[in-house]
Parts: C-alpha cells; sequence; structure tokens
C-alpha cells in the first residue's frame, strides 16, 4: 500500500469495533483451527492459533498442575560461558580494598589464553599512587584477552608486552599503518594524555611560568573567570573558568593527531577504528578525514588522544567529587585506577528484563545504554542474571549504594537485612575491562514448581518427566513471542512484511479488551474522539509502540496518511519484533506439520541438518529465552511491545538482529550462511533426530525436501509472500532467515513432589530471601495438595513453558493459567484473603 493513499480519520474507521476486520494471517485457515473468542466475542490467541499443537509423548496421559502460581515457583538462573549457574552469593557492601604502593600504578594478572567472555575470571591486583594514600587493591573480573589487557595499558609484567608499549600493539597497527605512521602514534601514545608545554611571545608564555611550579594547574589568568580556581575544596579548584576539569587544562589545546594513508577498503577502514577502540580502551580515538576529499585510492584516518578523557581528565568524573577532589586530585587518580565496568548480580522479581534495566539507570543516574546483559528474562517469576555497567567514574561502593538508595531514607544496614526495593536487588560487585554482549551465557538453570498437580498416578508422572529426559520437547517458540490478547503481534509482523503500512499502524492502535484502564482510555480518545492530544496525555510511556505513532502524527499535524513514516519512529527492535513474531509463527506451523507427518523419533528423507564441520551452536538463532521471557522486547499479555524507558534510550537487544545483515559483535567475522543438507535414505544412520533443523523465512536458506517443503512455500504464499524472494525495499524488512533445532533435549532435569496445603507458602526460595533468612520453603508431609517440583537446565533458544506444556499438556499462556489459579481448590485454604507482602508490594509497584 502506497504511502500518498488518504485514510479516514481514526474515529470513523473503528468507533463501534474493538479489533480491525482482518486480524490473523490468511495462513492461520491452513491450521484447520477455530479462533477462540472470550465471553465478550474478542478474539482470544492460543496455543494453535500459532502453530502449537504437537507432542513428544503424545501416549502419555496428561498430568494437571498451575504454572507460576507465586512469583516463587519459577526461580531462574542464568548460566554463564564457563558453564557456571550464576547465584546471589552476598548482600554486603563491596569494597575496594586499600594498599600502599609505589607511585607508579602497577597491574599483575595471570596469564592466560584471549578469550572473548568478559565474565572469565582472572585476579588483578591494582595499585595506585602513592600520592594518594591508601587506596584500592581492588578485585576484577575481566576478559584476559590481548586488546583488553591493551586497553588499560597495563601489561603483563614480567612478559614480552612489558612496557607502556607492548610488542602487541605494534603487531595489531602494523597491517593498517605505514612505518612512518606507526611510529608517530607509538610516539604521542608514549607522551601521554597532556599535550606537551609550548611557549610563545603571548599568553603561552606568559603561563608556561606559572606551570613550572604545578604543570597540572591552570594559570591564575584562566582561573579567575570564575573566582573558583584555589579554593579550599580540593579537585574542585581544577574547574576554574571551566579550564581544569578532571586535571587537564583546556588552556592547552591538544593538537596532536596522526594521519594515515589513504585507506581505499571500506571494511578495513571499519577494522582499524575496532582494534584502535580495543587496543587503547577509549584512550585514542579515530575519525575519518573530512579536511581532505576521497579519492579512488580511499579515505584517511586520524588517530589522536580522546577528549572524553583518555587517562588525564578523569573521565569528567570529577565532576561529581566536589568535596574530594577527584576532578583533579588524588580521589580521580584513585577512581580512573580501575576498570571501565562494574559487573554485577540482578535478582529481579516480577520485572522484565528492560524495565528493570530502566530502574537501575534512574538509580545510577546514568543512560540506560551503560547498561548491557546477556539475555533477557522472564518478567513473572524471580530472575538472577549478570548484568554490566560502564561505570563512568563510579566505584563500586558508589553503584552498591545508589541501587540499594542508600541515603537519607535508607541506612546500609536495612539494605542488608531487607528485601531490595521495588523488587530490584543488586550484588556481588566486581571490576571488569569488558562490557556484556548479548549471547555471552549457556542458557539458563531453572527451578519450576507446579502445583495442585492432578495426575492418575506416579507411574505416568514419571513417564511424563522420562519422556523430556531421554525424548526432550518440541522446540517451540512460546505463547509470549506472540501476546495473548486479541492482537497477536505476527499479524502487525505480516503487515510490515506486505510494506502495508496502515494495516500494520491499525492493529497496533486498536483497542484490546482487557487492557490496562489508562492504555484503554487512551485509545479510545484516539479511535473513538479523535483526540490526539488528550491520546498522548493518556498514554503511558511504557506502552512504547503506540506513543510513537501518535507522537508522529502530531509532528505531523495530525495527519495520518504516512504511516510508513510513523512505523519508523518505532526503535528498530520493536519493529523488528513483529517481524520475528511472523517467523516464529511460521517455524511453528511448519513443525507441527513435520511431527504430524512422521513422528518425533527419527529424521526421515527431506529432513534437512547442519552439513559435516558446521558449527550448530553458532548458525542458530541466538536467543536467550527463558521460560516465557522473549528474545529482545518483552511482550506483555495485551500483545503489546512494551519498555518503560524512552523510546529514544531504548536498548537494542533483539537477538535475531544477528543475521546476515548485522553480524554479532562477538563473532566479528563476516557472515556466511550455513551449510546445510536435506538427508536421503543413505544419509539416515548418520543422525538422529536431535540433529534436525527447520528454517526460519527468509533469504539465504533452505527448506525441507519433499511435501513438507511445499507446505512451507503454501503458507507462504497463502500470506502474499514469496518464499523466494524476501528482499525488501525497506532493507530492515528484509529477513535473513536462520535455522533452529526442532527438537530440545534438557542439559540436567531432575524432579520431586512435594505436598502443601496453603497456597501462599512457598515451596522454593529466591536467593535473595535465603541469605536474609526469609520464607524458607515449608513442605508439610501430610498436605492435601500435591506440587512438582523440576530442577532443568536449558540453552539458550528453548522456553521453559514449552517443555512445561510437554508434561501438563495443558496451554501455558497466562491468561488461562491465571484462570486456573483462580479455580483451583487449593485456592480455598489460603492462609490470608491477600497475597503475601512481598508479591502485593511488586505487583504495585
Amino acid at each position: 500500500m502506497e504511502d500518498s493513499v488518504a485514510v479516514s480519520k481514526p474515529a470513523e474507521e473503528n468507533a463501534d469495533t474493538d479489533e480491525p476486520e482482518q486480524v490473523l494471517p490468511p495462513s492461520h485457515a491452513l491450521l484447520g483451527k477455530t479462533p477462540s473468542r472470550g465471553e465478550d466475542g474478542s478474539l482470544r490467541i492460543t496455543e494453535t492459533d500459532v502453530g502449537i499443537s504437537e507432542y513428544v509423548g503424545f501416549d502419555v496421559p496428561r498430568i494437571e498442575g498451575i504454572i507460576k502460581q507465586r512469583f516463587t515457583d519459577f526461580l531462574v538462573f542464568e548460566v554463564d560461558l564457563d558453564g557456571n549457574v550464576v547465584h546471589v552469593k552476598s548482600l554486603d557492601k563491596p569494597e575496594s580494598s586499600r594498599k600502599k604502593v609505589d607511585s607508579k600504578l602497577e597491574v599483575k594478572e595471570d596469564a592466560a589464553p584471549a578469550t572473548e567472555d568478559p565474565e572469565e575470571k582472572v585476579v588483578v591486583e591494582v595499585a595506585v599512587p602513592a600520592s594518594t594514600g591508601d587506596v584500592s587493591d581492588a578485585v576484577v573480573e575481566e576478559a584476559p584477552n590481548d586488546t583488553a589487557a591493551a586497553a588499560e595499558g597495563t601489561p603483563v609484567e614480567g612478559s614480552e608486552d612489558a612496557g607502556p608499549w607492548p610488542e602487541r600493539f605494534t603487531v595489531a597497527l602494523k597491517p593498517y599503518l605505514s612505518e612512518a605512521a606507526l611510529e608517530k602514534v607509538k610516539g604521542m601514545f608514549l607522551e601521554g594524555p597532556e599535550p606537551p608545554l609550548v611557549s610563545d611571545s603571548g599568553w603561552g608564555g606568559r603561563q608556561s611560568k606559572q606551570v613550572e611550579s604545578s604543570a597540572t594547574e591552570p594559570p591564575a589568568e584562566a582561573s579567575a573567570g570564575s573566582g573558583r580556581g584555589q579554593n579550599s575544596r580540593g579537585g574542585r579548584g581544577g574547574r576554574g573558568g571551566r579550564g581544569g576539569r578532571g586535571g587537564r587544562s583546556s588552556w592547552r589545546e591538544d593538537t596532536r593527531k596522526v594521519l594515515t594513508e589513504p585507506i581505499e577498503s571500506k571494511s578495513t577502514r571499519t577494522k582499524l577504528h575496532q582494534v584502535v577502540r580495543e587496543l587503547f580502551g577509549g584512550k585514542l580515538e579515530t575519525e575519518t578525514d573530512l579536511t581532505t576529499p576521497s579519492n579512488d585510492d580511499g579515505s584517511r584516518i586520524i588517530i589522536k588522544w580522546s577528549k572524553r578523557g583518555g587517562g588525564g581528565r578523569g573521565g569528567r568524573g570529577g565532576r561529581g567529587g566536589r568535596g574530594g577532589g577527584a576532578g583533579g586530585g588524588n580521589d580521580g587518580s584513585e577512581r580512573q585506577s580501575y576498570p571501565p565496568y562494574i559487573h554485577f548480580t540482578l535478582q529481579k522479581t516480577n520485572r522484565d528484563t528492560q524495565d528493570a534495566l530502566s530502574h537501575l539507570s534512574r538509580s545510577l543516574r546514568c543512560n540506560i545504554k551503560d547498561l548491557s546483559v546477556a539475555g533477557t528474562k522472564d518478567k513473572r517469576g524471580v530472575t538472577v542474571q549478570r548484568v554490566s555497567l560502564k561505570r563512568g567514574g563510579k566505584q563500586v561502593e558508589q553503584v552498591w549504594k545508589l541501587i540499594n538508595g542508600v541515603g537519607p531514607r535508607r541506612t546500609a544496614e536495612e539494605a542488608v537485612t531487607q528485601r531490595g526495593e521495588r523488587g530490584i536487588r543488586a550484588a556481588d560487585f566486581k571490576y571488569s575491562k569488558a562490557s556484556l554482549e548479548l549471547g555471552m551465557l549457556k542458557g539458563n538453570a531453572f527451578v519450576i514448581t507446579l502445583r495442585n498437580v492432578q495426575v492418575d498416578s506416579m507411574d505416568t508422572l514419571d513417564r511424563a518427566m522420562n519422556t523430556i529426559k531421554t525424548k526432550g520437547f518440541i522446540n517451540y517458540y512460546g505463547m509470549q513471542r506472540f501476546g495473548t490478547a486479541s492482537i497477536p503481534t505476527h499479524s502487525i509482523g505480516l503487515a510490515l512484511l506486505k510494506s502495508d503500512w496502515h494495516q500494520a499502524v491499525s492493529l497496533i492502535l486498536s483497542k484490546r479488551p482487557g487492557e490496562h484502564p489508562d492504555v484503554e482510555a487512551a485509545r479510545n480518545a484516539w479511535l473513538v474522539d479523535g483526540d490526539l492530544d488528550k491520546a498522548l496525555e493518556l498514554m503511558p510511556r511504557r506502552v512504547v509502540a503506540e506513543r510513537c505513532i501518535l507522537e508522529s502524527y502530531k509532528k505531523q499535524g495530525g495527519e495520518t496518511r504516512n504511516a510508513m513514516g510513523a512505523l519508523s519512529t518505532i526503535p528498530r527492535n520493536l519493529r523488528l519484533m513483529y517481524v520475528h513474531a511472523y517467523q516464529s509463527y511460521v517455524w511453528n506451523a511448519i513443525v507441527s506439520e513435520r511431527i504430524r507427518m512422521h513422528g518425533a523419533l527419527q529424521p526421515v528423507v527431506g529432513d534437512l541438518v547442519f552439513d559435516a564441520g558446521e558449527d550448530a551452536d553458532s548458525v542458530e538463532v541466538s536467543e536467550d529465552v527463558d521460560g516465557e521471557g522473549t528474545a529482545g522486547k518483552p511482550v506483555d499479555d495485551a500483545g503489546r511491545l512494551s519498555s518503560p524507558c524512552s523510546h529514544k534510550d531504548a536498548l537494542s537487544i533483539c537477538p535475531d538482529d544477528s543475521t546476515p545483515d548485522k553480524p554479532s559483535k562477538r563473532s566479528r567475522k563476516p557472515w556466511e550462511p550455513p551449510k546445510v543438507k536435506i538427508l536421503t535414505e543413505a544419509d539416515l544412520h548418520k543422525y538422529t533426530i536431535f540433529d534436525v533443523i527447520m528454517p526460519l523465512p527468509g533469504r539465504d536458506v533452505a527448506f525441507p525436501g519433499g511435501s513438507l517443503g511445499e507446505r512451507y512455500r503454501e503458507f507462504l504464499k497463502v500470506d502474499g509472500l514469496d518464499p523466494d524472494n524476501f528482499e525488501r525495499k525497506q532493507k530492515e524488512y528484509s529477513l535473513g532467515g536462520s535455522y533452529r533445532k526442532i527438537l530440545h533435549l534438557p542439559k540436567e532435569l531432575s524432579w520431586s513432589v512435594l505436598k502443601y496445603t496453603d497456597p501462599d507458602v512457598a515451596l522454593a526460595q529466591a536467593d535473595e530471601d535465603k541469605l536474609l533468612g526469609f520464607d524458607p520453603p515449608v513442605v508439610v508431609e501430610d498436605g492435601k495438595f500435591m506440587a512438582l517440583q523440576i530442577q532443568l537446565q536449558l540453552g539458550t533458544a528453548a522456553y521453559a513453558t514449552m517443555a512445561l506444556r510437554e508434561v501438563t499438556k495443558t496451554e501455558t499462556s497466562s491468561y488461562f493459567q491465571t484462570i486456573l489459579t483462580q479455580a483451583s481448590e487449593d485456592q480455598k485454604y489460603k492462609a490470608s484473603a491477600d497475597a503475601t507482602e512481598t508479591e502485593v508490594a511488586v505487583e504495585e509497584s
């Protein structure tokens, strides 16, 4: 649909209906399922509507049970790249230990092979100048790779790289620089961040006389502007006339720079930018030379000391330490002696990952982009994971205080004896030389408790659990990929893929029964009353996509014709989540077809597998999904992509973004389509069912052979897509495609049966409560009800709720589980009419 086509005002479009006429994709008819409707007649998305219909253990009777009745019924623990399960170990305030040393900064670290894992631990002894007095002897988490070590300019003592300019610097830069340019870079680096003093017959000469007594203090002329040049507040004196921030005076302008020879290849220039950034950790920076026009020989790159603080300015951190001289005094030197990142363990309760990061950014007074995680975690439950912070001069003690609200309203003692505020607890702080990136984990470990379990015999229960343990479960994308309300996210994704911009906008803005009253009122203001200002006033900021569209309309003076432009204001990762939801829908549907046709025990002729030599883990979709957590952006029960932060600061953490168009940061390798093969009769004995993969629709993927491949193509054609052409005029919607194994086998699995009576009593304990001594699990031997507690570990691409579905053979959507909870017999035995104090407090937040 063209953008120039006029559309009627929203008040005239859907004034009397709650949903657009066409909601589900046309291919839904091929599923052979009739859509479900609620009591109010609205569409209710269920598992069968998104292609989830089959089971591995189809012959095992169902086991009824309630998922996530309490938050502690769903505990999630991240598994790092070393295979360690992340737990909260200590709530105590961290401290950088103190030690007097020589006046020269020394760093001792154990030699270790290069690794890309910033969480791989190496003990580093950091000592800061003696002039600072007793300062820190900090234990640091770091990635012991060459570039990470070089980033701090702290080579391994006694190694070939010892010295201010290690040999690896030369080796890394030699492919990109001429000998002359390399020598100039080396000389500039060895001079340090402060430019050399230059005298002349003017003001420079007069200033140099004063500098003889204090090389880091600006002259009186420079300080007189503010009257704050020399006062009793230590480091603040360096701020006089805004000339001495962080000890590096603006009156000595740094004009040093090195200009490379012209570099023709853009990829080579990109690699040079990357090498300098990683090698010097931000001390030196690069930029393209725009003063001379580029020619056929390529463009030149400028290398110079960073203005953001390569070591002498205190990273602008001095402005925060007015009482202690952080700007140019001792404390500033101490702050900058540590690596640039702080890693800590985050436990969150009933908060999605983006919401938790937004809360942390407000507490730390930092940009949300300074925080990063290895993967997203489920909202409804208690989850534990590592977080990295670009500290910007903050020390671990300060970060601990800010996150825990220690100050006038809360004491340090209260912080370690009470639960974290608003369901957030941060602990186990360490310095690190590298940040976390999406995908830096091996999976998640779970402790899941099913309540009010109904089963015909213990033999049936053991059969069901052993089926998962030995045969796995179908690796479906779970319900939270699609939302559970009347407007499924994959329908919006199809509209985007078909460039039907107005349909996509209509679906995003449409009413959804059961929404929060504020959101419902905002939608009505626009859809019924046509009042754009009122709609924006009422629409909560957490409802990002809707706000972006309405704000775009407001900028256009209420004009609604440019639907594509309005959609483009939605953060890219949110838009792509709609498209990825459609990919997931098709994948689910075709995998169900495959299971129905051939079962889930053996590979068959026509199945796809990775060719010999391919690393399956490196080419499968990289995403962290824990139960109901979605990769990238969370989808709430109303089917909205939501975020509490400003859409301008929304994290781009969509793992499916690691496609041909944008390789992940960690790989640093050009993307190449993985090699796959279609099985023949002669191949069957070489593979198992766990080798079978199914493509997500997109370019550069192969379809299965035989009738299943034809069925796959039929699904796409019915939806108006060309299975052989996923290129789009709008490149971001050009799907790269990928592959995903059709079955997932848990890495670890065990289970036990518990008895209880009161449904409010915890049957599992979160790490924080364990350390505080709160709410220990209470098992009653003669309890009236049975619970099944499951401990399992899954890889990064699996949904725990899909494993539970194999056991219960029950709808896993939160809507359905809520109904089960309300109707459950154990609710009659609640010790109190309300939920526990903790859960109420978190819900209200």
